[in-house]
């Protein structure tokens, strides 16, 4: 014989579990397969590391030419920006089925623990991946005060 139990509509959100996502409460109602045909629009993505002379920057910004990418250092505030061309064309025999175009500009600025050289920063970009070499500025070092 089956165990009969009263069915809780509200039973998986009256325990409010915060890392509960709306898809796990209602499955059935899920965007997903909806927003997967659209396309995001591009980002800088950045690795940043320190070494003892300088800070070393990857930034993953593909599909761009290297002359629409700006690099600007002040003090210890870098910031870069690159406009994004992106066309993407389906043809179905002679007949234009669809054309989607992305022009833009995307931007990212951060700051570092210590100021820059910017005379000898340097800037390579290949593959779609732009790294940066940016020297620390001599005689910034931060320094701990002791309080009385």
């Amino acid at each position: 014989m089956a165990n009969i139990t009263r069915f809780n509509p509200f039973g998986k959100i009256s325990r409010m579990d915060p890392f509960t996502s709306m898809e796990d409460w209602f499955p059935e109602f899920s965007l997903r397969p909806v927003l997967r045909s659209f396309e995001l629009e591009p980002q800088i993505k950045l690795d940043v590391s320190e070494e003892d002379k300088a800070y070393v920057v990857k930034a993953e910004i593909p599909g761009v030419k290297k002359e629409d990418i700006h690099v600007q250092v002040e003090g210890n505030r870098v910031s870069i920006s690159a406009e994004i061309k992106k066309e993407k064309e389906e043809k179905e025999g002679r007949k234009l089925i669809s054309s989607e175009r992305y022009f833009g500009k995307v931007f990212r600025s951060f700051m570092l623990d210590q100021d820059v050289d910017a005379g000898g920063a340097q800037a390579k970009y290949t593959d779609g991946m732009l790294e940066l070499t940016l020297p620390k500025k001599a005689g910034s070092k931060t320094q701990q005060i002791t309080i009385s």
